[in-house]
């Protein structure tokens, strides 16, 4: 059996012909897709080929009057009227062609916008467990690859006109020709039926292996799409200039030129052999295409001086059929061949809407959090144990807890020990391979999920903001509470900075959409981070190690500070460093995915365990 040569896989009869049926639904899909988006889109792309495919009967047409009547011995003036419609209709669908185009042009600025607005969209809405799964990350390297190679959702649209004008001309050529076919004395010619027979193999031969050609590269095509591109990556990260003082500093350029370099090898057409086969067959195509051209208009002349030797028409219908044959093998075989590419197309969207399919996994719930006057709110664990999806190692193992509103936690254990983790659990972004969490006595994924996650304010160790303007990124919306903002920048201890700033909370951060953006330092972006915890103003907050980069004294200032302004809200300290541990009601110590110890500061030194050896090796930085 034939190899493929890129991916090295064998591919059998059965594999190589993809059906049919599946074709025309990848076609149907992506043009249900396009719909969705922008109707006009279809519509404008049917004008343009209607117009494409009848524009050049017109002067076909015309040749063919000319013709007819010089022999019946009109003269220039008989002629003048029908010229100079058909003329004149030529020009007008001329000037509606290029109208079209620039309004397809438009339509296609606008649509591809909300095409990938909607994808961005999904990746903001999936669940999170769903969104760094390996197979969520698969398909986004095969859209990666799709769209860096061509086949995006852009070049399906620039495609459909070509695709709809084949197949319009192809009928337009069979309504032309059916005075010619429904001649009695064709099938009576031999030599006639021997040219039509040759016509018909011609472009059978041609269409065939144009298809077989463009499978062989569909599945070169699937190999790169699967892939993982160095060059993706470096695309991505080259606009992140935080990176350049670490290139410039250990002079890294050469490293990121090998694995450009590597990458390119990767990526390219293939390995040699794979190479010279595609360029061996795409020589062949070009040369049987030209061949198979030439063979074709022969024949066409041919067959059709036969037929007017027969005295089946006139001599301008010689120049009418001669041409329309001729488009109408040149439409049959676009048409296959249009039909492929644009499957082609419409293949590599089918990961496109694999992506914005993936079905969410957590249960939503339909119950409402209880608001209470009191905000008296219990969560609780009860035998959690937690493994992340594709890994068969647990990273939390039958952890029991619980804490209520008010309460000050720490959670602290070395790294890798399981806190975050069980911080996502809390705030469902994952749910526990075993056991429940509770709240107030009833599983949490029972609850509506966003309401659910609105009890909660969390700055995680790996926090984000964002390049909008500052007030918006402390409200995370476009609606700002001006003085509430402002309070909260005071409480994290942004205030002295925030009256430095030239527009306010309306200054932008950073330089990504405003060169007027203002840069801030990672002790000032915690603070923000902060800010943006208290102003959602939620009965839980959680710090997850966002201090984790400074010095101990320094973090142990913040958390002082922060544990002042919580006020009589829960506040859950996460850190493998212990400076918040003396002002908590409630310590857990982590090791290895279990909670090991649990108690007050004095209780734990008293124990003995692994958390007065924590302290112990830290107190200096605390006493």
């Amino acid at each position: 059996m034939p190899k493929c040569s890129k991916c090295k896989a064998t591919i059998t009869r059965k594999e190589r012909r993809k059906p049919m049926r599946k074709k025309c639904k990848e076609i149907w899909d992506s043009l249900k897709l396009i719909w969705e988006f922008d109707k006009a889109i279809i519509f404008i792309s049917v004008a343009m080929a209607i117009v494409d495919a009848v524009l050049p009967y017109g002067g076909i047409l015309l040749s063919a009057h000319i013709l007819d009547e010089l022999a019946a011995g009109k003269g220039l003036f008989d002629l003048l009227p029908v010229t100079l419609g058909v003329v004149g209709g030529i020009f007008l669908l001329s000037a509606l062609r290029s109208f079209l185009e620039e309004q397809q042009i438009v339509h296609v600025e606008l649509c591809g916008p909300a095409f990938y607005t909607k994808k961005a969209k999904r990746t903001m809405t999936m669940d999170y467990q769903l969104l760094d799964s390996p197979m969520t990350n698969a398909i986004r390297t095969r859209i990666e690859n799709d769209n860096n190679w061509g086949a995006g959702f852009y070049s399906m649209i620039w495609m459909l006109p070509w695709l709809i004008s084949r197949v319009v001309g192809l009928f337009t050529a069979i309504i032309i020709l059916i005075p010619l076919l429904l001649d009695d004395t064709l099938f009576r010619d031999p030599l006639a039926l021997l040219f039509l027979g040759l016509f018909a193999l011609i472009i059978l031969a041609n269409s065939i292996f144009h298809t077989r050609l463009n499978e062989k590269f569909q599945k070169f095509r699937d190999s790169v799409s699967n892939t993982p591109s160095f060059y993706g990556y470096f695309a991505w990260r080259r606009p992140d200039y935080s990176s350049g003082k670490d290139v410039r500093i250990y002079d890294a350029k050469h490293l990121i030129r090998h694995y450009c370099e590597y990458s390119f090898q990767q990526d390219e057409v293939g390995d040699e052999a794979f190479t010279r086969t595609y360029t061996k067959y795409q020589s062949i195509n070009g040369f049987t295409a030209g061949m198979a051209s030439g063979l074709l208009m022969t024949l066409s002349y041919l067959f059709v001086v036969l037929r007017a030797i027969a005295g089946a028409f006139g001599v301008g219908s010689v120049a009418k059929y001669a041409a329309t044959i001729y488009r109408f093998a040149s439409d049959l075989s676009g048409t296959i061949n249009a039909f492929n590419e644009y499957a082609v197309a419409a293949h590599r969207q089918e990961s496109t809407m694999e992506y914005m399919n993936i079905p969410d996994v957590l249960y939503k719930g339909t119950l409402p959090v209880e608001k209470r006057d009191d905000n008296q709110y219990e969560l609780a664990f009860h035998n959690v144990s937690f493994r992340y999806p594709g890994s068969e190692e647990y990273v939390l193992k039958n952890v029991s807890l619980s804490f209520k509103v008010g309460e000050r936690l720490a959670v602290v254990g070395m790294n890798g020990s399981g806190k975050t983790t069980m911080i996502k659990l809390l705030c469902r972004l994952y749910d526990p391979t075993e056991g429940e969490i509770t709240l107030n006595g009833i599983d949490i994924k029972k609850y509506r999920y966003e309401e659910y996650q609105k009890i909660f304010s969390v700055v995680f160790q790996d926090f984000k903001l964002l390049g909008f303007p500052l007030g918006q990124n402390v409200a995370a919306g476009m609606q700002v509470d001006e003085e509430l903002a402002k309070a909260c920048l005071a409480k994290a201890g942004f205030g002295d900075r925030l009256a430095t700033l030239p527009k306010g909370l309306n200054t932008p951060l950073y330089k990504d959409f405003d060169p007027n953006g203002v840069e801030i330092s990672g002790g000032e972006a915690q603070k923000i981070a902060l800010a943006r915890a208290l102003y959602k103003n939620a009965p839980f907050i959680i710090l997850d190690e966002p201090t984790a980069a400074l010095d101990p004294m320094a973090e142990y200032e913040i958390y002082s500070t922060f544990n002042e302004i919580v006020g009589d809200r829960t506040a859950i300290y996460i850190s493998h460093r212990l400076s918040s541990c003396r002002f908590c009601d409630q310590i857990l110590v982590f090791d290895d995915g279990c909670v090991i110890e649990m108690g007050g500061h004095e209780e734990l030194l008293a124990n003995n365990g692994k958390y007065t050896a924590l302290w112990n090796a830290q107190a200096q930085y605390y006493t």
